[in-house]
């Protein structure tokens, strides 16, 4: 057994090698076999998928043994771990720098690729051979890009290190344990409506069936992509120590640019299954939000940027990552100019009417994504023409998502209340008219009870919230006829766009309230020391040391004090991490529904003084409570058993 795991890192290169020549097959023979008419050779996709998802896990889980081995002669392993390590962050650690992290990229396609290939049975296997095959091409570009540029499993030799470096303190935490899995989840998932909409222009297959075939994919990506972004919201917000949930940083930018395209995608796929519209629409949606994956992966782990959570700042890599971009975007491109001319819409609709409400949701949508786009590529643009640094900071980007969020919530109360190929205004108004008066009226009487005075910013957001769930529930009393008893009855497809769209206005709602309402103070404390902010106080307790398995802090103890009575003790650190020498702050936070104390140490002070940054933040957790309704809504579509039944009977 010894002997064996001496030689564990040649066995993952091999498995990585064999799920490289699995890729190829998965490419070749299938396509061989839809060319020629062979349905034994289409058979071959699905056991060369499942055997190219085989070795990259076995790849992954070899890497995991040589970090919980210690295995330092391992360079990726060296660089990101240490002895000292707690267990599960040497797992995590597996993806916590760019080999790694590429790994499990490629490991979570293989597995999407497996998904479709065991739950694809009612499809017909030519195009279930196309699409395997398409994602067997995303593979082999970026198993060889791991191979050649960013192999985990390089030896450290001749003479291997006795001790690691450590992880990045950073990231021993528990969000770098769920965070990017999930985020890679959407990120790659992504590939399956990618490939669908490739598979249906190849085939000249654009019909309702192939919109049933793939929307159940793409909300299962983009459940995973709405929790992944939230996730990471999360975790800047606690553990960065400053407070904030949303940075506009360029990496988060990358995950947010498909999650946009990719909810356009969902409205647009909709509207082609029930109508046969929008077809070549939905297709163009489908390679945009999969190159806007791929684009955030180039940002990522070419160098071109700086970020706290950028991996890589190898030019070679970035080149590599670019050929791959430009490949996938130009060559389904090309094959969309090709074939998208020859699909024609069926359907008709009037200007007012559900398809013209979804078309203007789709188009803000991929506007909100170009804004965003521009944002995070203009200052690398000015740059590499030599003009000079440049910074697009917060202040622009919420200059021009504010007004486009505004205008989709009031476009997706519209299109709830709206029918299906032909509406009026005269009817559109009177049936959305109560949910408008109560949006105004929850608006304005909302700030005046919460802070005794009115805001702008808090009316407006407040009242398109209001206006989206007020909208939406007058939609479900009227598909419903005011009867409880029949709102189950309208679809798990139908109750899950009102829980999504319930969600986005939560989180409407916690922005609005943590970005106006938000109180903070910095301030000099000494053991002793109360300060007041807002409804509470806070009373340094005392300070000393806190021993970790891996690193010593200084904490402080601090009551928190409301109407007389300590409601919480809260003990922020700020840790040292001697394997890097690096310091870490650790806020402490105490959670309501309604509102965060947030408690972070900034630099210590003389005669036992600390730095002190204090903060109350109203609706911080609806922030990430509407991306969970989002969710769950998204979860709730999958679930209907329409799509099943559906796909079935178009195969027969």
């Amino acid at each position: 057994m010894e002997n064996l795991a001496l030689y564990l890192p040649e066995i993952g290169q091999f498995a990585l090698i064999l799920a490289l020549v699995m890729a190829v097959l998965q490419v070749v023979i299938p396509l061989l076999g839809v060319n020629q008419g062979q349905l034994w050779l289409m058979g071959y996709a699905r056991p060369f998928a499942v055997g190219q998802a085989l070795f990259l896990v076995i790849s992954l889980f070899v890497l995991a043994a040589c970090f919980v081995m210690d295995d330092f002669s391992v360079a990726y392993v060296a660089a990101n771990s240490n002895s000292l390590l707690p267990v599960q962050f040497k797992i995590s650690a597996v993806w916590g720098a760019h080999e790694g992290s590429l790994l499990l990229w490629v490991t979570m396609l293989g597995l999407w690729s497996v998904a479709v290939a065991l739950l694809s049975r009612s499809l017909p296997l030519d195009m279930v051979a196309r699409v395997l095959s398409i994602m067997g091409m995303i593979s082999v570009g970026f198993i060889l890009f791991t191979l050649e540029t960013s192999n985990p499993f390089a030896r450290h030799l001749p003479s291997p290190p006795m001790e690691g470096g450590d992880l990045n303190p950073l990231l021993q935490d528990f969000g770098l344990i769920v965070h990017p899995p999930t985020l890679y989840m959407g990120y790659v998932g992504l590939s399956v409506a990618f490939a669908f909409a490739l598979a249906a222009l190849m085939s000249g297959r654009l019909d309702a069936a192939w919109a049933r075939w793939s929307r159940p994919w793409t909300t299962a990506a983009w459940i995973f992509l709405t929790v992944g972004i939230a996730l990471g919201s999360w975790w800047a917000y606690y553990e960065l120590g400053w407070g904030g949930w949303w940075f506009w940083d360029p990496v988060e930018n990358a995950s947010l640019m498909p999650w946009l395209v990719a909810t356009a995608l969902l409205h647009s796929l909709a509207v082609t299954e029930k109508r046969g519209l929008f077809k070549s629409w939905t297709v163009l949606l489908a390679i945009f939000a999969f190159s806007l994956s791929l684009l955030g992966t180039f940002l990522v782990r070419s160098g071109v940027l700086t970020s706290v959570h950028a991996f890589a700042s190898d030019p070679e890599r970035g080149v590599f990552i670019l050929a791959l971009l430009g490949i996938c975007v130009g060559g389904s491109l090309l094959l969309y100019a090709i074939k998208a001319p020859t699909v024609a819409s069926v359907g008709r609709y009037e200007v007012v009417s559900r398809e013209t409400f979804l078309l203007l949701n789709n188009l803000v949508l991929v506007v909100m994504a170009l804004a965003v786009l521009t944002g995070t590529l203009y200052p690398l643009v000015y740059d590499f023409m030599g003009l000079g640094k440049l910074s697009v900071g917060a202040a622009w980007f919420n200059t021009m998502f504010v007004p486009l969020t505004v205008i989709l919530a009031v476009l997706m109360g519209l299109g709830a209340a709206s029918r299906w190929k032909k509406d009026t205004l005269p009817r559109l108004a009177g049936v959305t008219a109560v949910a408008a008066l109560v949006a105004i009226v929850f608006a304005v009487v909302t700030p005046f009870i919460v802070q005794g005075e009115w805001q702008g910013k808090v009316v407006l957001g407040l009242g398109v919230a209001a206006w989206l769930v007020a909208a939406t529930l007058a939609d479900i009393w009227k598909k419903s006829h005011g009867k409880l008893a029949k709102i189950p009855k309208l679809g798990m497809s139908y109750l899950g766009m009102v829980l999504a769209h319930t969600g986005v206005a939560i989180t409407i709602v916690g922005v609005t309230m943590v970005s106006n309402y938000s109180i903070e103070k910095s301030v000099r404390m000494s053991p002793g020391d109360v300060e007041t902010l807002g409804d509470y106080q806070f009373e340094f307790t005392q300070s000393g040391k806190i021993e970790g398995p891996n690193y010593t802090s200084q904490a402080v103890r601090f009551n928190v004090i409301q109407d007389g009575e300590v409601i919480e003790q809260l003990t922020p650190e700020k840790r040292h991490y001697s394997a890097r020498n690096s310091i870490m702050t650790e806020a402490a936070i105490d959670v309501t529904l309604f509102r965060d104390i947030y408690v972070s140490m900034g630099e210590p002070l003389e005669n036992g003084a600390w730095g002190m940054r204090l903060q109350v933040k109203p609706f911080m957790r609806w922030t990430w409570l509407g991306a969970i309704f989002m969710a769950l809504g998204g979860f709730l579509a999958m679930l209907d058993k329409r799509y099943r039944r559906r796909v079935g009977v178009a195969q027969a």
